[in-house]
């Protein structure tokens, strides 16, 4: 996944209308009911997060990989959801082939406004970014990095199936996202684009032929003691407007000190797709302006484990993602 951050710089056009709004009379006049979410469960999140790691590194093409696959589609059929698995081949980065499987679980699939939240569950097969170089061609366990996202989804999930909201909501937990060129690979990647291969496949070939959603939420390494979420840059270009429709929901709930509403670099991930497929999306993802990568210290290491997922940060994700859909 997204080897750097970068800055980049959008340019705003301001447009203006010579004519005034008509006064809304009384009755046009409707002030918005807020609607309490269901509490957000840290500890089921923490436990999910848990029992993937425990079925081994979910790198394609291994056991390890399958099963945990078949876990997460079970999990959500279990919580109600309409679930499927998206099967796919897709290329790596160095001409293998990889088995890939999207998990995809849709509420009220009858309903036509949609929300879409969204994650990788795959684990990088190199911790090329380790402090001891020995370490480069080991597999991570990926705690953080996909496995704590993809649990405060599942444990959302739990909630939508106890509960459900005003609008459908589809959860996908996209594979091979982080199986991207590692730094000593000798050559050139035979694919343009050799991260988030994953949702790459999903907006070429979408598990509903023209399927809509109103936004995408996309969560990434939001599970980190420490980690603060700014505002990403590629969020910003493509979906402002559902930006603006997060970060001022985590505030109202009293997460500002986790959401602030100053700039994040700008990153390469799976919302990156699913916006070039026409859905607004945003992500939520850990920024270090002080790290040589901007992302947190262990990004990419032997220690992205349990170790780092504090519950408090999962809360404040969770929450803040559910009030969001509630209040739709």
């Amino acid at each position: 996944m997204r080897e750097r951050f970068f800055i980049i710089s959008i340019f705003s056009v301001l447009f203006f209308c010579g004519c005034k709004e008509r006064p809304a009379k009384a009755a046009e006049r409707v002030e918005r009911v807020r609607i309490e979410a269901p509490k957000f469960v840290a500890d089921s999140a923490y436990r999910y997060t848990e029992e993937q790691l425990a079925f081994g590194y979910r790198i394609p093409n291994t056991e390890a990989h399958r099963k945990t696959a078949i876990f997460l589609a079970e999990e959500l059929k279990r919580h109600g959801a309409d679930t499927i698995i998206q099967r796919g081949k897709v290329t790596a980065y160095n001409g293998e082939s990889l088995n890939i499987f999207n998990v995809i679980g849709s509420f009220a699939p009858e309903k036509q406004r949609r929300v879409l939240l969204f994650a990788h569950w795959d684990s990088r097969p190199y911790a090329d970014y380790d402090p001891d170089k020995a370490n480069h061609r080991k597999p991570i366990d990926g705690a953080d990095d996909g496995a704590a996202s993809v649990g405060i989804l599942l444990e959302i999930a739990r909630l939508i199936g106890a509960q459900p909201s005003n609008v459908g909501v589809d959860i996908i937990l996209f594979d091979a996202e982080d199986y991207g060129k590692p730094y000593f690979f000798e050559g050139n990647s035979v694919v343009d684009d050799d991260w988030a291969l994953g949702s790459q496949y999903w907006a070429k070939h979408p598990h509903i032929p023209g399927y809509r959603a109103d936004f995408g939420i996309l969560l990434d390494m939001v599970s980190g003691a420490g980690s603060v979420f700014p505002q990403e840059q590629v969020s910003m270009h493509f979906a402002p407007h559902i930006v603006k429709k997060v970060w001022n929901e985590a505030h109202k709930l009293g997460y500002g000190s986790y959401f602030p509403k100053n700039s994040g670099g700008a990153v390469t991930d799976d919302h990156l797709y699913i916006n070039m497929y026409g859905i607004p999306c945003v992500d939520i993802i850990a920024y270090y302006p002080n790290s040589e990568t901007g992302f947190p210290p262990y990004w990419h290491t032997l220690k992205d484990d349990m170790r780092n997922i504090d519950k408090n940060t999962m809360s404040a994700v969770g929450q803040t993602v559910l009030s969001v859909i509630y209040n739709e």
